[in-house]
């Protein structure tokens, strides 16, 4: 069998091909233009291991490998260099690593989601950029307002009659001229969102984990198919802490001399399923008592940024069940202190 280690980069590769022995047969430089990586593909015997890391652009080289007879791993970043950490790194000694530790059994893998589900974290994600880009108008329009001594009278800086306002207003031609571009900016933006949120709410739709979610306070059709997405196969995480350590929800834990000290959040593994549970928090804790009774008792020991924190991982955990069991939201009473998550599980 012959196992392969591929230190992919923009424009290049790096691979090591090694044999079950560790004998490394060939080592060299490989163009990331599509023809020569679908040549090398199909070059590779069947039953091969291909190893390559967890980069920014490897979902194109693994769409290459999909289809063939050949065994991908997704080698995770962080827990490959703990691994395989040296003193001196470069891509020949990384692909070298890569290769090794997949023909060893000792690669840490990271979770390769279903061509569906990558196809789906596309839409969901180009989505919150637009959303992102058009806050950042809003900051711009602020900023504007700001240095010429004037405030909103209205909450939607982008609404009808804020718009009326704003086009309204005598300004000197060097914050008249950025301010009408921000605002069609704004407006283009905002079109293209709602064509996507079409496309989302039918996903969502179809999707029955997205259903099922969709049942639980505070979260909404997109927040659903984001989660929904993000975690996969819930069948995947043993426990419900694992879910919530993969979305780096858990407390990072300092031990030394007998002295166990707990700090801030890790902010290890999916940063949009962490970021959507946290943005969600607050309307879950305005529509439950249970959340709301959460919220209000950390905010009051560690603020509220912690209590938003604490709410969002008692959410995965009920989202966990919810999803482990196939059933939806059920509201449970604060009995004494305790919250009761659904059927029975404490949290």
């Amino acid at each position: 069998m012959l196992y392969v280690g591929v230190d992919f980069h923009k424009k290049y590769s790096h691979i090591t091909e090694m044999d079950e022995r560790g004998t490394i047969s060939r080592q060299f430089r490989l163009s990331n233009e599509r023809e020569s990586l679908i040549q090398y593909v199909d070059y590779l015997p069947s039953h091969s291991g291909v190893a390559v890391e967890a980069t920014y652009n490897w979902y194109y080289f693994y769409k290459l490998l999909e289809g063939h007879d050949i065994d991908v791993s997704l080698a995770h970043p962080a827990k490959t260099k703990a691994i395989a950490s040296a003193r001196i790194m470069n891509d020949k000694i990384s692909s070298t690593i890569l290769a090794d530790l997949l023909r060893t059994n000792y690669l840490p893998t990271a979770y390769i989601p279903p061509r569906e589900v990558r196809d789906t974290r596309e839409v969901l994600r180009s989505r919150a950029f637009l959303v992102a880009m058009r806050t950042r108008l809003k900051n711009r329009v602020h900023a504007i307002l700001s240095k010429n001594g004037l405030e909103s009278p209205y909450t939607d800086i982008f609404g009808k009659k804020s718009l009326k306002w704003l086009k309204g207003l005598e300004l000197r031609p060097c914050y008249r001229q950025p301010l009408d571009s921000y605002i069609r900016l704004a407006d283009s933006f905002g079109k293209e969102t709602e064509l996507i949120t079409q496309t989302i709410q039918s996903l969502a739709i179809e999707s029955p984990q997205a259903r099922l979610l969709d049942t639980h306070p505070g979260i909404s059709y997109y927040s659903a198919l984001l989660i929904a997405t993000e975690i996969g196969t819930i069948d995947r995480f043993p426990t419900h802490g694992q879910l919530c350590s993969y979305a780096g929800l858990v407390p990072s834990v300092h031990s030394s001399g007998g002295k166990t000290r707990l700090g801030s959040i890790t902010k290890q593994g999916s940063k949009w399923l962490r970021w959507i549970l946290i943005e969600c928090s607050s309307h879950a804790a305005r529509g439950s008592a249970r959340y709301k009774s959460l919220y209000a008792r950390v905010a009051y020991r560690h603020g509220k940024a912690v209590a938003r924190v604490a709410v969002a991982r008692s959410m995965l955990r009920v989202m966990y069940y919810m999803l482990k069991y196939n059933r939806p939201f059920q509201e449970h009473p604060v009995l004494g202190g305790l919250q009761l998550a659904p059927w029975g599980h404490n949290l």
